[in-house]
């Protein structure tokens, strides 16, 4: 609305604006009326690698010897991430990546993942015919309902490693990923009631 009204008019304060909007009869209807959202359920699991989410943080404006992407893997249920360094969002980069997870973990029973096409190619098919059960799920890119604790898990990665990066003096953050990993896995989650370095 402000930017609307400084086409045309001048002085027009934030505060004769809100005076404005609680006389408007037409928008106490709208504001008594709520749009009808879609309603998601909340994804639940009571076992750890039951369910993981997947996706790659864009780190290609730092790019440091090569390395462009930060590969995020993340069980559901305990928020424990493995974070690697990528070169590139090609299937085999990320397929090799996700083997050498499988290999210490074991594979989740469903893979939840964005429907980028870097997790959809047959490589990716391929390595999750070898592991036998594993599911892989499809989400939308970046949708809250689908991929929230994950895009939440790659936004404090982002963070925490631009203030490793501060305090080190270093733009290396490959380097830095397994310290991040490490504070990361250590975080208290509200949500929870221990931390969360599953094995301890």
């Amino acid at each position: 609305m402000m930017a609307e009204l400084k086409l045309k008019y001048a002085n027009v304060t934030k505060e004769t604006i809100m005076v404005y909007l609680s006389l408007c009869s037409d928008c106490h209807k709208k504001s008594s009326n709520p749009k009808r959202g879609l309603v998601s359920k909340p994804i639940l699991h009571s076992a750890y690698n039951s369910r993981a989410q997947l996706d790659l943080i864009d780190m290609q404006s730092q790019s440091v010897n090569d390395f462009r992407f930060i590969m995020n893997y993340q069980d559901h249920l305990t928020k424990f991430v493995v974070l690697k360094p990528l070169k590139t969002k090609r299937a085999e980069e990320v397929a090799h990546n996700l083997l050498d997870i499988y290999t210490t973990f074991g594979a989740p029973a469903i893979l939840h993942s964005d429907n980028g096409r870097e997790f959809v190619n047959n490589t990716i098919n391929e390595l999750h015919a070898m592991w036998g059960d594993v599911k892989i799920v499809h989400g939308k890119p970046r949708h809250s309902q689908s991929q929230g604790s994950v895009e939440r898990a790659n936004r404090d990665v982002e963070d925490m490693l631009a203030t490793w990066m501060a305090e080190n003096k270093s733009s290396d953050w490959p380097s830095g990923l397994k310290f991040i990993q490490f504070r990361k896995n250590r975080a208290f989650h509200s949500g929870k009631n221990y931390l969360n370095n599953y094995i301890s």
